[in-house]
């Protein structure tokens, strides 16, 4: 595998990322990418020493496809981060240069603090053996193996004993809800059966981090459905680091702590999904954003009134100032009454009432606390 070399870069054209929310900046980046490029073309790397910022045009000028353009941003330990686009926009390209399954043709990809640009081949190797746990919209399971055989296999990769991988493929298999399909062959199993086989299998490795390409997008929407919320158990009982490629934006928003939205291999904007579709980058993300179901995204604490005098209505029933609007919306609806929000220590922060709500989800020209 042949090394990239980062070259010093100009500071990108391309629009910056949102900041992350409070809560991420309190979090460590797993990963961290810095001015990732991924060129294809004659002579990619030389290049982008002679044009270290080239313009789209450039690069068509020259015959490149410019794949991933200038692309910063961290993966925080724990959290679920959504890249999402077009076909053809560089999600899935993106992923491949932070995992160097496909190296960036320059830029640098830091992983654990460690500068992935400069390890050996061997050390990428035993990183994905052992750190990453990959799963792709085609589920690559082996036909001739069982579901055991299958979910132990990368175990095998790793030449652990017997005994020791059958036995933590066993406990990956019950872990995804599979018990008693243990000697079924794949093609034995549904479309979402076989989906969980990937996922164990991608599991029993015990990876730090979770990239995922589109794994549900080949599922019927109920199946879809089930193994969304599947994954959303296994993240509350694993907390992993994942990165995750989905052209759905509904999925994106059931899912991620944030979403990152690409555009002809760049990143156009990368935060919160609340604050996306409060304050969209552009006219590009905010079309992603149009039909998105804001009963799911809104908080009450971006809808409330906050409190100006300390004063809260007395008698009134309490609302948590994080939740969504679609916990509270009947209540809030069915009742004439003026509710209190609370922040996490039930300290009074602001008001909500009926007509707060219909603004919100109804067409208001803007948000109270919009920016």
């Amino acid at each position: 595998m042949t090394k990239t070399t980062p070259h010093q870069n100009p500071p990108s054209s391309q629009p910056t990322p949102s900041s992350p929310t409070s809560s991420s900046k309190e979090k460590t980046a797993k990963i961290s990418c810095h001015n990732l490029w991924k060129l294809f073309g004659k002579d990619p790397s030389r290049f982008l020493n002679q044009n270290p910022s080239p313009s789209p045009d450039s690069l068509k000028d020259e015959g490149y496809i410019g794949a991933v353009q200038d692309v910063s941003c961290e993966i925080y330990d724990g959290e679920i981060l959504i890249i999402m686009g077009l076909s053809g926009s560089g999600k899935s390209t993106l992923m491949r240069c932070i995992s160097l399954l496909n190296p960036p043709t320059s830029g640098e990809v830091i992983f654990d603090g460690q500068n992935l640009a400069q390890a050996s081949e061997p050390e990428l190797i035993n990183l994905r053996r052992h750190k990453m746990g990959m799963v792709f919209q085609n589920f690559g399971l082996l036909p001739h193996r069982t579901v055991l055989d299958n979910v132990a296999f990368p175990l095998e990769i790793q030449k652990l004993n017997k005994d020791e991988r059958i036995e933590r493929a066993r406990s990956m298999i019950e872990l995804v809800g599979l018990e008693g399909r243990e000697n079924y062959f794949p093609r034995e199993l549904s479309g979402g059966q076989q989906q969980r086989v990937g996922i164990a299998r991608s599991l029993a490795v015990e990876p730090d981090v979770w990239f995922l390409d589109e794994p549900f997008s080949a599922l019927d929407p109920l199946i879809r459905r089930d193994m969304q919320n599947e994954f959303i158990r296994l993240q509350k009982m694993l907390n992993k680091t994942i990165f995750f490629i989905t052209h759905d934006f509904d999925e994106a928003v059931r899912l991620a702590d944030r979403i990152g939205i690409m555009k002809d291999g760049r990143l156009i904007q990368l935060t919160t999904p609340e604050d996306m579709v409060r304050n969209p980058a552009d006219d590009y993300v905010a079309e992603f954003t149009k039909h998105a179901p804001l009963e799911d995204i809104l908080s009450v604490n971006i809808v409330m009134k906050k409190l100006s005098n300390g004063k809260v209505p007395e008698g009134s029933h309490t609302l948590s100032a994080q939740a969504k609007l679609h916990d509270i919306a009947a209540d809030v609806l069915r009742s004439d009454h003026v509710f209190t929000v609370v922040d996490d220590t039930k300290k009074p922060v602001g008001t909500l009432e009926r007509q707060d709500v219909i603004d919100a989800l109804f067409g208001a020209p803007s948000l109270p606390n919009s920016k």
